[in-house]
């Protein structure tokens, strides 16, 4: 009886070697990077850890409408390194010689990868199924062109410039233009200005010949005969 069952067993692992190996049929590659997610809070993968990882395949298979009856079992782990990375193959549950052909599995895992992603507190590019397509949404592309924004912003720096040296000289030209005007109107007004002295302006003298004041004149003419 020993012998049947330990004969049972190594039929039963030689299959799964059969079955799970790297770019075996249906099979898929997992590369996971813990430490790189949550840094001081990474946590060791060990046999929990991929036991956890047999239920949500499992699960997900569950969901899948044409494989409800996968359990955990299905679910072959090979080849785990220590850089957390392995591949895995589900098996049929109804024909444990063949396995879900790969369609069906990658179908059943991008259904469920946001349920499986949270399980191990990763994302997407943290928990790579490699050649199952990602589920992040592309890449918005902006409405308008980096060009277009770029060459925008570089045509009103130049634009603000011009305004800039155009109204510099315009404020420079009447500047100039004021200042001999500012310097005639002094001249005028310095002409304009007449200095009184005794009485009298002094532009209404003649400074070369003089000019007789008449009181004084007829006081010399009064005492002239003495």
């Amino acid at each position: 009886m020993q012998g049947f069952l330990l004969l049972a067993f190594s039929l039963v692992t030689t299959a799964h070697a059969e079955f799970c190996r790297p770019d075996a049929q249906n099979a898929f590659k997992v590369r996971l990077s813990i430490k790189t997610a949550l840094g001081d809070n990474a946590y060791a993968w060990d046999a929990s850890e991929e036991y956890l990882f047999k239920a949500m395949v499992a699960f997900a298979m569950r969901r899948y409408s044409s494989q409800k009856t996968t359990q955990i079992s299905n679910v072959l782990l090979c080849n785990v390194t220590d850089r957390v990375s392995f591949w895995f193959v589900v098996t049929d549950s109804s024909k444990n010689a063949t396995t879900v052909p790969r369609g069906e599995v990658e179908a059943a895992i991008r259904m469920t990868r946001n349920r499986i992603n949270n399980a191990f507190l990763l994302n997407d590019r943290t928990m790579q199924f490699l050649k199952i397509s990602s589920t992040l949404s592309p890449p918005t592309e902006p409405s308008v062109p980096i060009w277009l924004v770029v060459f925008g912003v570089v045509f009103c720096l130049i634009v603000a410039g011009i305004i800039f040296l155009i109204v510099s000289g315009i404020q420079q030209r009447k500047k100039n233009n004021k200042e001999p005007a500012e310097t005639e109107n002094l001249e005028e007004k310095c002409e304009a200005t007449v200095t009184i002295e005794n009485g009298m302006p002094c532009d209404m003298l003649n400074l070369k010949t003089g000019q007789i004041n008449g009181g004084y004149a007829a006081d010399d003419e009064r005492f002239t005969p003495l």
